[in-house]
């Protein structure tokens, strides 16, 4: 009975874990159409395809040019990027910054942006790559699009005086896919 009992125990723990560790991706399955503003240039391929799970952190902050107005203003993503086997990758941070394991990085700028299928989900972004460190994956990145995001939007209410320059942090998950010639 005891034998059992713990078996039973063991199984809900790994279920349980595996759940905790899971996130949503639409990398490998059915997804919307990637906007044609979002197309890389031709001659690009795709070297690498990762899920990100994070955050977008937002600080509230007083509203240019309109005195004693408040808005929340991205400050960082802040996220790690996994395969399709769920291995880490990479972790996105600030820059934006994408750092793989092996020590190469990637730093970006948006190039074009679309409004996510979703409501409360961050644009999809075309970035380009703008700087590079290392000699890893990352090295040869020229382009990263930023697809089937859920989640991440600046909260609607909240940014007020009494919340200057105080941070919040939006939980989103996204697909990267990153090209190179």
């Amino acid at each position: 009975m005891v034998a059992t009992l713990f078996e039973t125990l063991k199984v809900n723990v790994s279920l349980i874990f595996a759940l905790l560790v899971s996130s949503p991706s639409s990398i490998g399955a059915e997804t919307v159409p990637i906007p044609s503003n979002l197309n890389v240039p031709s001659g690009q391929q795709l070297i690498l395809k990762a899920s990100a799970k994070g955050s977008q952190i937002y600080v509230c902050t007083l509203k240019t040019p309109y005195p004693a107005q408040y808005e929340w203003t991205l400050k960082a993503p802040d996220a790690i990027l996994v395969n399709e086997q769920r291995q880490y990758l990479a972790k996105h941070y600030a820059g934006p910054t994408w750092e793989a394991k092996d020590g190469s990085k990637v730093v970006a700028i948006v190039k074009s942006k679309t409004a996510a299928p979703q409501d409360r989900a961050i644009p999809w972004l075309l970035l380009e790559a703008r700087s590079h460190e290392g000699n890893g994956i990352l090295r040869s990145v020229n382009w990263i699009q930023r697809v089937n995001t859920i989640g991440g939007k600046a909260p609607a209410q909240g940014c007020d005086e009494s919340f200057q320059d105080r941070e919040v942090r939006v939980n989103y998950t996204a697909d990267y896919l990153f090209y190179g010639d």
